[in-house]
């Protein structure tokens, strides 16, 4: 049975084990003190929410989401990460997790909930076409950090 609800301060470690293996899935490096940075923001109170999911009260998976204004309609809700250890996966643990964003994101009045993921990505793929609807876009990242020779502001 999986049980489903917010993260607890004695699920740091095992979080932790998640989120790094989120991180090395999307091959993105994270120092050391950006896991603690974001496991305080989680639990801060503030406009980042983490949710958990166990098996025989082992964290099995993670969520991560935030609401945000938009131009059009009412806030949205943005689920950034969303990671199933390995033995969990086939169980529907990911789906649960969606499920519970998508139940906080319609309390919440949210006028859209959605994500992003790799193209190669086709497991996770798999579920997301049977869940949610893919309206084509394709996703963009500009480097905002210092230009070539230059500073940020330098034109």
């Amino acid at each position: 049975m999986i049980t489903m609800g917010s993260l607890r301060e004695e699920d740091r470690a095992a979080w932790e084990r998640l989120a790094r293996g989120y991180k090395v899935f999307y091959r993105t490096a994270v120092p050391d003190e950006g896991y603690e940075q974001t496991w305080q923001r989680l639990r801060g109170g503030t406009e980042f929410h983490g949710i958990g999911a166990w098996s025989q009260g082992e964290l099995v998976g993670i969520a991560h989401y935030l609401f945000h204004p938009t131009f059009w309609m009412e806030d949205s809700c943005y689920l950034q990460d969303l990671f199933v250890d390995e033995a969990a996966r086939g169980r529907g643990v990911a789906r649960m997790l969606i499920e519970k964003v998508a139940d906080t994101a319609r309390e919440q009045g949210a006028s859209r909930f959605y994500w992003t993921t790799q193209e190669n990505n086709t497991t996770a793929r798999a579920l997301y076409d049977k869940v949610a609807s893919f309206k084509g876009f394709i996703r963009y990242d500009y480097p905002v950090g210092p230009r070539p020779g230059g500073s940020a502001d330098t034109p």
